[in-house]
Order: C-alpha cells, then sequence, then structure tokens
C-alpha cells in the first residue's frame, strides 16, 4: 500500500495497479479499497488504479472528530499526489466525498459519480429510527448486528444471497470491524445540503452512472446534479441497481473507459 498525509495529518492508504492515464477510485460505506476487487482487473488492463481506504478502516488512518469535509480532503490529497490530473470516480457515500473533493482539487481531468448520496433526509436516503437502531446495536458491542441492518435497510440492490455471499469472505471481519465508520457516515446524510453553487464551479467533465433499476432518489439526484454540473451527462446502466461494479463489471468498466478515452 501507498500512502498520503490528508490536510489534518491523517495517513491515507491506497493501492496502485495497472498502467495508463490515472483514475482513483472511492469506495461507498461499509467497503473500503477491497470493493473494487472484482472490477479492477478490467480498469487496470486501460489505466493506472489507485483504489483508496477511506480514513476508518483499511490501512487508513483516523481522527477523533469526524466530517465529510475531512473525507473530501482525504480524496483531494490522493488526486494532488499524482503527477498528471486523475479520473475520480466516486459510488454511493464514496461519490459525495468525491463530488466535495472535486471543488478542493485542480488535478481532476475528469469526475465520474455513481448514485452518489447527496439528496437530504427529507428525500428519502436517511432514516433517523435506523440510524438509532444501528447506534444502539454498536453501542451494546454488536458490531456484525449493526453492519447487517445498515446493509439490509439501506443499501439498494444488496439481496439475502448477496449478504450471504459477504459474510463468507475474507473480508468479512475487516467490515465488521470497520462498523462504526457506517452510523457517522450514514448520520452526515442527515444534515447534508448540496450547494448547487458550489457545484456550478465544478467545470470538468462529468459522467453521471445510474441503475436502471434504481429508485427514485437515485434518479432524482442524477437529473439535479444534471442541471447542476455545468459539464455533465447522465449515462444508465440498463437492468442494474446500486452494485452495478459489482454485479455487472464489464458493463461498468466499459462505460468509465469509454468516458475516460473521450476525456482525455
Amino acid at each position: 500500500m501507498h500512502t498520503v498525509t490528508s490536510a489534518d495529518g491523517t495517513t491515507i492508504a491506497y493501492e496502485r495497479g495497472g498502467d495508463g492515464p490515472p483514475l482513483v477510485l472511492v469506495h461507498g460505506t461499509a467497503g473500503d479499497h477491497t470493493s473494487w476487487d472484482v472490477i479492477r482487473p478490467a480498469l487496470e488492463a486501460h489505466v493506472t488504479v489507485y483504489a483508496l481506504d477511506r480514513r476508518g478502516r483499511g490501512e487508513s488512518g483516523d481522527a477523533n472528530e469526524y466530517s465529510l469535509e475531512r473525507e473530501a480532503e482525504d480524496v483531494a490529497a490522493v488526486v494532488d499526489s499524482l503527477d498528471e490530473p486523475a479520473t475520480l470516480l466516486g459510488h454511493s457515500f464514496g461519490g459525495l466525498c468525491a463530488l466535495e473533493a472535486a471543488v478542493r482539487t485542480d488535478n481532476l481531468q475528469s469526475l465520474v459519480l455513481y448514485e452518489p448520496t447527496v439528496l437530504r433526509a427529507v428525500d428519502g436516503l436517511y432514516s433517523a429510527a435506523v440510524a438509532d437502531d444501528i447506534e444502539a446495536l454498536l453501542a451494546d458491542d454488536r458490531n456484525e448486528e449493526a453492519l447487517l441492518v445498515f446493509l439490509r435497510e439501506v443499501v439498494d440492490g444488496l439481496s439475502e444471497d448477496g449478504i450471504t455471499s459477504l459474510q463468507s469472505s475474507a473480508i468479512w471481519p475487516e467490515r465488521v470491524e470497520a462498523a462504526q465508520t457506517v452510523l457517522r457516515e450514514y448520520r452526515t446524510l442527515a444534515d447534508y445540503e448540496f450547494d448547487a453553487a458550489q457545484g456550478r464551479g465544478v467545470s470538468v467533465p462529468t459522467l453521471l452512472l445510474v441503475g436502471g433499476e434504481s429508485g427514485t432518489p437515485d434518479e432524482e439526484t442524477a437529473n439535479r446534479l444534471a442541471e447542476t454540473l455545468p459539464n455533465s451527462r447522465i449515462a444508465v446502466l440498463e437492468r442494474q441497481k446500486h452494485l452495478a461494479y459489482y454485479d455487472a463489471p464489464d458493463l461498468f468498466a466499459d462505460e468509465v473507459l469509454q468516458f475516460v478515452r473521450e476525456t482525455r
């Protein structure tokens, strides 16, 4: 693993592989850099992948106080450490981090946001009751149960078979160990409000990915961002939901790589 130091002194780790123009991957809640393992071979045949561990999981450090701003600074630190402008790809909460990072770096070639959690609680992305359930389980050191509540109640498109498969994988213990990060990220959605004026300053080419079978909040998010980000377009991943990079890696990789080629 390679590392950079973020603005607040936290060490952020990332794994590098492949050859070609730089592509920085930012995983969602309850994940780490291994979230991209299924799709990385297809990407690394054409680009250099930088798959980071967001703070509080994997090889990255953490701090006593948490905020979305620190997360955005972490992503920007990785992007700024590269020798040439990069494409930045963020998924779900990682997409939110990537969007916020885009206004904090001048080293971007382009931006890919896959169903970022931009809409506020009033739009159905956040449930105080679910957050309270997760918090109670974590307070009782029932990390695995808390993580399962999040996966079942919040993550769209993850079936029980998918959850069972994840539980039996080698990465599950690390997911359970980092379950405390789930609550703090989920709570962030209760107060987050996208700054449209700031968004209009993100002028790099931006691809907004949305699953063809995803719910209304994700569709509305893509539409709102398309109206705000001045150089953006929407691409629909047919017959997919929130985990297309895992469920249909070839489809997902083709869409991303085509966009990278178009924007070089």
